[in-house]
């Protein structure tokens, strides 16, 4: 037996970083000595007993119990207090489980009475094996401990009654299971690697002082734990046949859960299957699927503004029907965001992406004309003629004006930058209400005297856009603005990596991010786009349980930080876009909560009527044409208007 021996802290506040990470460093090493550390808290204060000692079971069970640790959440999104493993983290732990095992195989050959540390060599072949997405079964976890098969196994037995190591079981029978790093174990590698670093280039050289080193010296340190935990295995693999199989949007966000699923396999237990589709086609294979006998798909993407629709006609299955909703924790996600995931009062869907249609602006053009950022319509159209230089290439800005689907959602969100919603929604605090829409009681508001302006506002943004604007949708928009040809771009959060993750685009780290300048009668908003996740109501039921547990999993804090990490700019939930490491990445997750706390991100401009969809495509295609010279703005206003009211006469009429 190792003797034993103790480390005492006395925590003063004003070093809480770095005594932070030094106590999780001294766990580790404990583990390998037999020591224990007792952390005293204050400044001379009466120490904070911890007198427990941690004791090891003299046998160990296979089926040591897996609980998921739980943190309450109010509405304004408090910080969890674990840590995710980002991928520059996910590079630098690797670095470090190589540089440590190089180090312990140099101390091992040269003083001959060195002998391996099983502790130390099973961490360190746990930590690798789960950062590369490998199983790791107790045969190779004995294997990698040097040492002899019977002290390898109760050294493994050690650490997993000490919690460091979770089993999942892989088999009906659970006599098979994998082996997994815990949520401590993780943690405290995360701080360990940080540490190694640190002292590293401190007694060698490396980095300069940075304000990476002065976050850490200052309480960045400390506050980069008081973040998200880790992204774990479930306590059971999911057993549904042939795997989870998903219908997507082909966006940014869901292309980088495609490029995770290996580490989401390895979590759900399973295999996934991902389709992704253009918005148009994802709609109409969502519909076509829900007139199959059984659905195709486990999961399926849903817009925000199709929720009712697919309500109404029994597309997707409500979730308080078949699930507690509690689980989700709904007052963690964007206020805005969850409303829209509901219909008459029930969720249908779990937001995937909350991600506000934004003004993008080059901070740095702006600084060298001398303008302020545009707050109202006026001003961006002054700001836009200024940058508007067709000879030299630069234009002023760029904006969904395609026709259909594209123009017609900028219709709708112009006039909502008017002070006007598309239906006769009754006005609220917050600006229009939503909550009752499942009655009925709307009617088109296309053809007023704000349609008017919003439709000449759209006629003289033309003047100021490149020559191929009408053919330009989601990313036809932003593309133009992340290679310097235009100064101001509208555009979905979700589209920002074409920019933030390019250094060579001239708007890498030169741009700003504003709700929608307003016109004289409205007000600063980000209209809420995005997806929800639903189950479709066609889902066989015998796979409904294991969908549910990965429904959670794939909207998890957890696993949002990990799309954001990965090139994503979309946070639906407040833990999500409050996190240190997020906020780190780019300002745009500061500047979307601030929205929110200024109540500004509203979903009304898109009401998620069944019609909804339909109501877009005309807006498209009649404001197309007074954009091509066609119509006049009177008479697009007027032809939409009669179009949509046709189209609610209809589907009341065949409601009735």
């Amino acid at each position: 037996m190792p003797t034993l021996c103790q480390f005492r802290i006395v925590q003063d506040a004003s070093v809480i970083s770095r005594t932070d990470i030094l106590i999780s460093i001294l766990n580790i090493l404990a583990i390998g000595s037999g020591c224990e550390v007792e952390h005293f808290s204050g400044s001379g204060a009466m120490p904070k007993s911890d007198s427990s000692k941690k004791t090891r079971s003299a046998a160990l069970s296979p089926h040591r119990t897996w609980k998921a640790q739980t943190h309450p959440m109010n509405a304004m999104g408090r910080h969890r207090e674990e840590l995710l493993v980002s991928p520059q983290a996910k590079t630098e732990m690797l670095q470090i489980v190589s540089f440590l095992d190089d180090f312990a195989d140099e101390l091992e050959g040269s003083i001959e009475l060195f002998a391996p540390n099983p502790y130390f060599r099973m961490a360190l072949h746990l930590i690798r094996r789960h950062l590369e997405a490998k199983t790791v079964t107790p045969t190779s976890l004995i294997g990698a401990s040097r040492v002899p098969y019977a002290t390898a196994n109760r050294r493994l037995r050690e650490m997993v009654d000490a919690g460091l190591i979770d089993q999942r079981p892989r088999t009906k029978s659970g006599k098979s299971f994998s082996m997994h790093p815990s949520e401590k174990l993780l943690e405290q590698w995360m701080q360990l690697a940080g540490r190694v670093k640190r002292l590293a280039e401190g007694r060698f050289g490396g980095r300069e002082h940075t304000a990476d080193t002065s976050d850490y010296f200052y309480g960045g340190s400390y506050m980069s734990r008081r973040s998200i935990p880790p992204l774990q295995v479930l306590p059971e693999p999911l057993k549904v046949s042939g795997g989870i199989r998903m219908l997507v949007h082909a966006d940014p966000t869901f292309m980088v859960m495609d490029n995770l699923k290996r580490q989401f396999e390895q979590v759900v237990g399973t295999r996934i299957h991902q389709r992704a589709f253009s918005i148009d086609r994802l709609r109409e294979e969502a519909v076509r699927n829900a007139e199959r006998k059984t659905s195709r798909y486990d999961i399926i993407a849903v817009d925000l503004p199709w929720v009712g629709g697919f309500a109404e006609h029994g597309v997707l299955m409500p979730l308080d029907e078949v699930m507690d909703v509690a689980r989700l924790d709904p007052a963690d996600f964007h206020t805005a965001g969850w409303k829209a995931a509901h219909w008459n009062g029930r969720p249908y869907g779990v937001p995937a992406q909350t991600t506000p249609e934004l003004l993008f602006y080059r901070k740095d053009l702006f600084a060298e004309a001398g303008l302020e950022p545009p707050t109202t319509t006026d001003a961006l159209l002054s700001a836009a003629a200024a940058f508007h230089l067709p000879r030299q290439g630069r234009y002023g800005i760029t904006w969904n004006a395609a026709r259909g689907t594209a123009l017609g959602h900028t219709v709708l969100m112009t006039m909502a930058d008017f002070g006007q919603p598309v239906l006769n929604l009754p006005e609220n605090a917050g600006g229009f209400e939503t909550d009752h829409l499942a009655g009925r009681g709307y009617w088109p508001t296309i053809d007023t005297e704000t349609g008017l302006r919003a439709a000449e506002f759209l006629m003289a943004l033309l003047k100021y856009s490149p020559p191929d604007i009408l053919s330009m949708s989601w990313y036809e928009r932003v593309r133009p603005y992340a290679a310097g040809q235009v100064a101001m771009a509208y555009g979905y959060t979700l589209l920002a990596p074409y920019f933030e993750l390019d250094p060579s685009s001239p708007a890498y780290g030169n741009t700003g991010y504003l709700p929608h300048p307003h016109g004289p009668m409205g007000r600063p908003l980000a209209p809420v786009g995005g997806y929800v996740l639903g189950i479709p109501a066609n889902l066989p039921e015998e796979r409904l349980d294991d969908v549910i547990e990965a429904l959670i999993a794939f909207t998890s804090p957890q696993a949002q930080k990990l799309y954001v990490q990965n090139g994503s700019r979309t946070a639906p939930r407040y833990s999500v876009g409050a996190d240190p490491e997020v906020r780190r990445l780019s300002s745009i997750f500061q500047a979307v909560d601030q929205l929110s706390w200024r109540d500004e991100l509203q979903f009304w401009p898109r009401p998620p009527v069944p019609e909804i969809c339909d109501i877009i495509q005309i807006c498209g295609e009649e404001f197309h044409d007074m954009l091509r010279g066609i119509l006049t703005p009177r008479a697009a206003l007027r032809q939409a208007q009669n179009r949509a009211e046709a189209l609610m006469q209809r589907t009341r009429d065949d409601v009735t």
